[in-house]
């Protein structure tokens, strides 16, 4: 099974559907979403090169899994939209949580702010 977690087609699959919509998916889930700092943070981490190469393929399959809109529950229920996501990125940051370094997380939460929408009134 580890094997099949770091083969090379398949991490790259997912780094592809990362690439393709994690950022859109952020701006939309903006506000919405509890644990999108914990996801922006697991993104840099699975992008920083000092990553071992499991830990980049677990996160990327999580954020792919975040990703993709046809999940176990669809994301526009409200409620309960995002509750698996939230779970499959919980369980795997969990995992390896001592990788995500506070370099990830400040630039996470730097992205977070940047992008948060501002007040108009």
């Amino acid at each position: 099974m580890n094997d099949l977690i770091v083969h090379p087609g398949i991490v790259a699959n997912r780094e592809r559907i990362v690439e393709d919509g994690f950022w859109r998916k952020v701006r939309r889930a903006a506000g919405k979403v509890p644990f999108l700092e914990d996801a922006v943070a697991g993104y840099f981490c699975a992008a920083d090169p000092a990553s071992p190469a499991k830990v980049k393929a677990s996160i990327l399959a999580a954020l792919a899994y975040f990703v993709v809109p046809t999940d176990l529950v669809p994301d526009f229920i409200a409620g309960l939209g995002y509750s698996d996501d939230a779970a499959v990125l919980y369980g795997v940051l969990r995992l390896v949580h001592h990788h995500i370094t506070d370099a990830h997380k400040s630039r996470a939460a730097a992205v977070l702010l940047k992008e948060r929408p501002t007040d108009a009134s």
